[in-house]
């Protein structure tokens, strides 16, 4: 029996291609597992909380999230007259979180200085047996910073339930996330239990420490919140903002991501822990393949789009 060491420059990063781009002060990279964002900064400092090459990606930093953002109550869910049963990526609370296509590889289509294009190509997965083909566009702009848009298509021969989201985490700067001022036009939240499911209709956000609707710093407020009842710009779109040490980090999405999920990075350990927010737009709320939710659905050779996008201001 033989056996062959890989040399250095055979050596592969566990997040695979690096899809570096760059327009203006905007500088980010997209990864070819799960078409995620590895990085953002902007005039050399960071906007998206990022992480190594060769790490995986963190508390779902940066991720994708199809064909489902969140979870899936124990990965148990019915369709079409016919009972599904995914895999329970979150096994600590028995249930399936963030979709199928994060840890698959990502075909590039286009690139260009400012610009890629990335595809997981359909096919089915255990729980999942529907061809939808899932095409992610990463664009920096001088002027505007990041855009992400994210189209599924239905390649199939049935209906397909659909949902997307994805997951950054933000940063404001170097001063404690105590002290950064947060601003979210959400008028509604979903109560959730300890396993991240819901158990009613989203409530009045008013009165509850989870109203950023006037802005105000974070404090020793804990939030991992799916919020709702967004008030949108005249073209459509939703704003959360950051702020700190004259620093502004904006996040917004376009029509059709009805929902945000919230996170202070609590539960995130080590150097990570409370040191970015993140603000993850979403197309439906947590558990959407069982309540029907804001769900989706894809005739066979329909398609989709949605975008989000953020960028940075330093006074």
């Amino acid at each position: 029996m033989t056996s062959t060491k890989l040399g250095v420059q055979q050596a592969v990063l566990v997040t695979g291609e690096q899809y570096e781009l760059a327009a203006g002060d905007y500088r980010a990279v997209v990864t070819g597992l799960g078409a995620g964002l590895r990085e953002l900064s902007y005039a050399g400092q960071p906007v998206a909380y990022g992480y190594e090459p060769d790490e995986l990606p963190p508390g779902a930093a940066g991720q994708l999230l199809a064909p489902w953002p969140n979870r899936v109550d124990h990965g148990q869910y019915e369709f079409g007259g016919a009972h599904y049963q995914l895999d329970l990526s979150e096994p600590k609370n028995g249930n399936a979180i963030h979709g199928l296509t994060r840890w698959a590889r990502w075909e590039p289509v286009q690139q260009e200085a400012d610009r890629v294009l990335l595809r997981h190509r359909p096919h089915g997965y255990t729980g999942y047996p529907f061809s939808v083909q899932v095409d992610a566009e990463y664009r920096l702009s001088a002027g505007g910073g990041l855009q992400v848009t994210v189209s599924a298509a239905n390649r199939g021969t049935r209906p397909a339930p659909y949902g997307t989201g994805q997951h950054p985490y933000f940063t404001a700067g170097s001063a404690p996330l105590e002290e950064w001022e947060l601003e979210l036009p959400a008028a509604r939240w979903l109560p959730l239990d300890s396993r991240g499911i819901p158990t009613g209709p989203a409530q009045d956000i008013g009165g509850t420490p989870c109203d950023f609707r006037a802005p105000h710093p974070i404090g020793d407020t804990v939030l991992d919140h799916a919020l709702t009842g967004l008030n949108r710009a005249a073209d459509g779109r939703v704003w959360a903002h950051l702020r700190a040490g004259g620093r502004q980090v904006s996040m917004w999405a376009g029509p059709g991501h009805g929902w945000l999920q919230v996170f202070t990075s609590d539960t995130l350990h080590g150097e990570r822990h409370r040191k970015a927010v993140a603000v993850e737009p979403m197309t439906c709320p947590p558990n959407a393949f069982v309540t029907g939710d804001d769900l989706i659905v894809l005739a066979p050779g329909e398609s989709v789009t949605h975008t989000w996008g953020a960028e940075a201001r330093v006074s």
